[in-house]
């Protein structure tokens, strides 16, 4: 597996491109700007984009669906609670072939009803704007659950392998990627608490 993770646009967001090296296949994450980076990377390597996987549907996640569609003829693939046009619906636990390439789906709402995050190869997690490398994501948005974010932070991405490499949906931490045995350590929205000091901490009233 061979993941290249490019920053693209104005607001510091990260589009991927994850590839089997074995067939040349691959997918792309959340296509917004610059996607000019991510025809390069396919004409390069000459791969085969078989999916175009949205982390959550936030125009800065989605704004490069279409053009990437064309390109590739990539099937767009959402969460089940995505409103907006795709082919593919995935829920919690579903399991994506590509190549050899495993793609798990956890569903991670919070800072949408739909997000979700991605473990490849049960090696790194694409956690899209769930959680950053120390901090998570805004949960003052339409969609945004405060409760939802909290389920997904405590009881779903804590208790992953702290082994899995971290890669987020924005460039906003100190660096671009982390682990999630050191986001226990160090980020403050997955310390220890209770669901109600984490409610009062994440709605700033504290």
């Amino acid at each position: 597996m061979k993941i290249f993770q490019i920053l693209v646009g104005q607001m510091s967001n990260f589009t991927y491109v994850i590839v089997d090296e074995a067939s040349g296949k691959a997918v792309v994450i959340d296509p917004s700007w610059d996607l000019e980076k991510i025809f390069k990377i396919i004409s390069d390597n000459k791969l085969k984009v078989e999916y175009i996987i949205n982390t959550h549907t936030h125009f800065d996640h989605v704004l490069g669906n279409e053009k990437v569609v064309s390109k590739t003829r990539a099937r767009i693939v959402q969460h089940t609670m995505s409103s907006q046009i795709h082919d593919l619906s995935v829920e919690d636990g579903q399991v994506l072939s590509v190549g050899r390439l495993r793609l798990r789906v956890i569903y991670t709402p919070g800072h949408s009803n739909d997000s979700i995050s991605i473990i490849a190869n049960e090696e790194s997690i694409f956690t899209g704007d769930t959680l950053f490398v120390g901090n998570c994501g805004r949960v003052d948005l339409p969609g945004g659950d405060p409760a939802a974010m909290f389920d997904s932070l405590h009881n779903k991405l804590a208790n992953l392998d702290d082994s899995l490499v971290v890669y987020p949906g924005h460039n906003y931490g100190a660096k671009k990627t982390s682990t999630l045995g050191d986001e226990k350590q160090s980020n403050s929205t997955l310390r220890p608490r209770s669901k109600e000091d984490f409610l009062r901490y994440i709605t700033y009233d504290e």
